[in-house]
């Protein structure tokens, strides 16, 4: 294999590592678990320490196994350089901590993951102002910034009513502003979309679901695409700015979010989510077509009162989503009609499993108002259209014919 050929996605993926050679001929990087680095001239040490060649510092700042994963998911997304967390939490939240200050804004997408709104609210508290728009339509961004706008965060498709932002209008603006576009590409992957396509500057994926894949690994992972200019960015502190600008942005969220804040991925789950990507296309080409075969299921009976899944044709947004991706991602949610209880329907389930987790191979299915956006309340649920019987659904890889069977009988009949 070379990189002068231009290899599909899991052949790339799939060989990816041993294009610069693995030790004792492995097929796969092998897991690195020393912290520490030792050199064998002090000199080169310092020059390791200073980046001014390329090595190994110390193990909170990335080791050869994570670095490894770190080549593998920049090269999913195209991008300059990706830097890799211990969650997806903490590379979102190394946003925040890496690039904003007190008096700072942004504007987010008021359809977000319930962690997400969670860390802009926390945000709030320390002197960053957020406005939560409805991103689906591009005007309502733009009415939102301000002079002190530095950042504006979406997610491709919302978590859990799959509202899909305005994605190529909305980084046509940032661009045209200077401002920095940041898109969650967690619940359509790399596989389904690069957001780097509608000119995003930054891509957050939380490795621990779709690309990890297999549910025994927490991981997250920020990519530079070298498409925001960093010059135009006004908090790169002097000592990042030795190197090309393209590298600003990276060299301080790695300085500043992993090595001071310790948000480190672990190399035994970098391991298990780098053997999980190999499989990233295979599988989700099962669980979108599952996902859309559900979706229809449940669209036709009247027992259900309403389905979002942006593959149907009654979805707002199946027009962005059919001309953006891949095909319409693995998640969908639904809402019963009023007298049947969602308790009773899930405990009815045989294959589905109540669970809080995404992207994993098996159907994960949970009761959103009562479990992960709880702690938020009733009024802001209700403005994100989060009905209180709202239950999602995160589509595995089952055979299709089972799966549908397993909701038509916990529905009692088809």
């Amino acid at each position: 294999m070379t990189d002068k050929k231009n290899y599909g996605f899991t052949t790339t993926i799939l060989h990816g590592d041993r294009q610069k050679g693995i030790e004792h001929g492995s097929l796969h990087k092998p897991i690195h678990t020393s912290v520490a680095f030792g050199y064998a001239d002090a000199r080169q040490l310092a020059s390791v320490f200073q980046g001014k060649e390329p090595g190994f510092r110390y193990g909170r700042q990335g080791n050869p196994t994570i670095s490894a994963l770190e080549e593998k998911v920049n090269k999913m997304e195209q991008g300059v350089g990706t830097i890799c967390f211990a969650t997806g939490m903490g590379a979102i939240g190394a946003v925040m901590q890496a690039l904003l200050r007190a008096g700072d804004h942004v504007v987010s997408s008021s359809f977000l993951f319930g962690n997400t709104n969670s860390l802009w609210q926390t945000a709030t508290s320390q002197g960053i102002g957020v406005s939560f728009v409805d991103a689906t339509d591009v005007a309502n961004v733009e009415a939102a910034i301000t002079d002190s706008t530095r950042v504006v965060f979406v997610e491709t498709i919302a978590n859990p009513r799959t509202q899909i932002a305005d994605l190529k209008r909305i980084g046509e603006l940032c661009q045209k502003l200077g401002i920095l576009y940041v898109v969650d590409n967690t619940m359509t992957t790399p596989y389904l979309f690069q957001p780097k396509a509608v000119g995003a500057g930054l891509v957050v994926n939380a490795l621990t679901k779709s690309i990890g894949g297999h549910g025994n690994a927490l991981g997250g992972s920020i990519t530079d695409t070298g498409a925001y200019d960093w010059t135009r960015f006004p908090n790169i502190y002097e000592n990042y700015k030795k190197a090309a600008p393209l590298q600003w942005g990276l060299a301080q969220i790695r300085a500043k979010a992993l090595r001071d804040f310790g948000s480190s991925l672990a190399p035994d789950a970098a391991h298990h989510i780098a053997v999980g990507a190999e499989t990233l296309a295979l599988r989700m080409q099962r669980t979108t077509a599952n996902a859309l075969a559900l979706a229809e299921m449940l669209e036709k009976d009247e027992r259900v009162a309403a389905v979002y899944y942006p593959g149907l044709k009654s979805h707002p947004q199946h027009g962005i989503s059919s001309e953006l991706f891949r095909a319409h991602g693995s998640l969908l949610s639904f809402e019963l009609k009023d007298g049947l209880d969602c308790f009773d329907f899930l405990n009815r389930l045989k294959l589905a499993i109540p669970a809080s987790n995404l992207g994993d191979n098996r159907t994960l299915i949970i009761p959103v108002a009562h479990t992960i956006f709880y702690e938020m309340g009733a009024e802001r649920r209700a403005s994100m259209g989060i009905a209180e019987s709202l239950i999602r659904v995160s589509v595995g890889i089952e055979d299709t014919d089972d799966l549908l069977d397993d909701f038509c009988t916990a529905l009692e009949g088809c």
